[in-house]
């Protein structure tokens, strides 16, 4: 059997890639709703529906708890992400209805950033490819992820 030529290997990883790049968003939304389910519990600990939710018109609640021996505190944020006052991501403002909500989290006094997504679920800095349904949720996973090391500051 003759070996295939380079350019045959390239079209072929090419293809592969592809293919694989256009059923990503398949198999993401069926993980979802699978892990979604009325029976699964969801990241957040709670047990139900589990399906996110579309932004809320309210603001996730504001928390204040030791969690695995770490202290963890959430609130809305006062000024706006990054610095931009009164601006969200996206250049629209925090307190835009359907507008992303501005929120910070602390774990042992380091920032922890984390960040709505458009379906209102969180992520967080330490696991953004897992989403939760609140940013307690999204503090609480990056705890049990860290498995006790300290947050390093995100530098831009």
């Amino acid at each position: 059997m003759q070996r295939p030529t380079r350019r045959e290997v390239v079209r072929a990883s090419t293809l592969a890639l592809t293919c694989a790049a256009l059923a990503a968003p398949a198999g993401v939304a069926a993980a979802n709703a699978l892990r979604t389910g009325s029976h699964s519990t969801t990241r957040g600990g709670a047990r139900g529906s589990g399906a996110a939710q579309p932004h809320a018109a309210h603001e996730p609640e504001a928390f204040d708890e030791m969690y695995l021996g770490r202290h963890i505190e959430g609130r809305p944020a006062a000024g706006g992400h990054g610095g931009h006052a009164g601006h969200g991501a996206g250049g629209r403002p925090a307190d835009e209805p359907g507008g992303p909500v501005e929120f910070l989290v602390r774990v042992d006094d380091d920032d922890l950033h984390v960040m709505q997504n458009a379906d209102g679920t969180w992520i967080s800095v330490v696991n953004h490819y897992e989403t939760y349904r609140t940013p307690r949720a999204a503090a609480r996973a990056a705890v049990r992820e860290l498995h006790g090391a300290s947050l390093v500051p995100v530098t831009v």
